[in-house]
């Protein structure tokens, strides 16, 4: 599931280098927090959150696979 999130994020950023995803496991769920350049936090979020729901969902369907619970959460840098 990291590697999902890494390959999509990287997909739509400037700076792919940027890119930071970290995984808190908490028993059968699993908590990805993703972080992203400042100039690129627009496009991982998009209109109205439009494509981190997006990206949240593929990740819901990638967890349930694998019979686990996952949420996504877009951190500011630092």
């Amino acid at each position: 599931m990291k590697t999902l999130i890494e390959y999509i994020a990287k997909s739509l950023v400037e700076d792919p280098d940027a890119v930071e995803v970290t995984e808190i496991r908490h028993g059968n769920s699993v908590n990805l927090v993703l972080k992203v350049g400042k100039e690129d936090m627009g496009r991982i979020i998009g209109k109205n959150g439009r494509v981190a729901n997006a990206i949240r969902i593929l990740l819901r369907v990638a967890a349930t696979r694998e019979g686990k619970r996952a949420t996504l959460d877009v951190a500011e840098p630092q």
